[in-house]
């Protein structure tokens, strides 16, 4: 029997704080000390990664949008070029873990770990959480970003870079960090990933 890939889907991030599972990548303009932000969706996988998705300037991430608009116009059809044969798993952020998304993902998808089997809040549960995005920030804001178009163009160079063995490290912690996650009895803890 062929073992499923595992593709691993995180949305809305922010390289700052990991525990809030809001998630944007930022910039400030020099003369006007105004935050912007980028928001990205974005999946890794043993087998590669898929198109990194920017959410239009502006949009909240409710069920409805994650649904339409990223689910089924964007991850979904990306995934699905990667494999036919997988396990879909996202944190619990309220968009993802809202009735209507389980249910689509439940017809939509190869393989599917609900909810109600995962912690409530457990970004340490994500390689997405724990290795990507820590890879990933330290590319984006190796220099100081001067505008949103550069910090875009720096997100697609730094995810067009992004080293295989990178995620395939972090993969291959998931079970122990879910170990671990089980010995904590859902409660937080540091993942360590082995070199």
């Amino acid at each position: 029997m062929v073992k499923p890939e595992i593709i691993l889907c995180e949305t809305v991030l922010n390289l700052s704080t990991l525990n809030t599972l809001t998630y944007l990548l930022t910039y400030n303009i020099l003369t006007s000390h105004v935050c912007r932000s980028l928001m990205v969706s974005v999946g890794v996988s043993a087998l590669g990664t898929i198109s990194i998705h920017f959410i239009e300037l502006g949009v909240k991430v409710n069920g409805q949008y994650y649904r339409e608009d990223l689910l089924m116009q964007n991850l979904l059809l990306d995934i699905h070029q990667l494999s036919g044969f997988y396990v879909f798993q996202q944190d619990s952020a309220p968009a993802h873990r809202a009735r209507e998304t389980i249910e689509l993902l439940t017809m939509e998808t190869a393989e599917f770990i609900p909810p109600t089997l995962w912690p409530p809040n457990s970004p340490d549960l994500n390689p997405v959480d724990y290795t990507v995005w820590s890879v990933m920030q330290e590319k984006v804001y190796k220099k100081r970003i001067k505008d949103i178009d550069e910090l875009r163009a720096r997100i697609l160079t730094a995810w067009d870079e992004m080293d295989q063995r990178i995620i395939d490290a972090a993969i291959r912690e998931w079970r122990t960090s879910l170990r671990t996650c089980i010995k904590a009895k859902g409660g937080h803890f540091e993942p360590t990933l082995s070199q």
